[in-house]
């Protein structure tokens, strides 16, 4: 199983690799997922041989079927690989490239502003993505799943969510 952070720039996710996980220990590496009620808690984060260059990442998701299935499935270990998004236009794709709509290019009209030709369809505007994933990989072994109220027995979690969100509520 790959998790693979995104990015809109090329040059932002090989910065960070180059600065940053490459320095880190694979054995190291710790991903938290916390669930909090329909979402969780994406955390990442290491020890590193620079110290100062340490960084962890944090994201809230919402949960959904590929997080179920990386839960069930991961076997205890998984890749780290950085991966840039990309949109595309229609003139970017090949002709059976899927549209948001879930219709393919060649569905679209080239000349209005690339609208789908299903009449049941209300895209204005063929719109895809791409997600290019770096070469470099790293293997991560400490991967965990945890409730809101088992986070102060985790340092990592702990003050990702304090900083990010118990603090934030306190001042308000």
């Amino acid at each position: 199983m790959n998790v693979v952070p995104l990015f809109t720039y090329q040059k932002e996710s090989a910065s960070i690799w180059h600065d940053t996980i490459h320095w880190w220990v694979d054995p190291s590496i710790k991903i938290r997922f916390v669930e909090i009620d329909d979402d969780y808690w994406f955390i990442m984060g290491s020890d590193s041989q620079k110290p100062e260059t340490n960084l962890s990442f944090f994201k809230v998701l919402s949960k959904s079927e590929n997080y179920e299935r990386f839960k069930k499935g991961h076997g205890g270990e998984a890749y780290l690989r950085l991966g840039v998004y990309e949109k595309k236009s229609l003139s970017d794709v090949k002709k059976d490239a899927l549209c948001n709509c879930s219709h393919e290019a060649q569905d679209h009209d080239e000349n209005d502003n690339a609208a789908c030709l299903f009449n049941s369809c209300d895209c204005k505007q063929f719109s895809s993505f791409q997600v290019n994933l770096l070469k470099r990989k790293k293997t991560i072994t400490d991967i965990k799943f945890l409730e809101e109220k088992n986070v102060k027995d985790d340092p990592l979690a702990w003050n990702c969510l304090y900083t990010n969100k118990y603090s934030k509520s306190e001042k308000i």
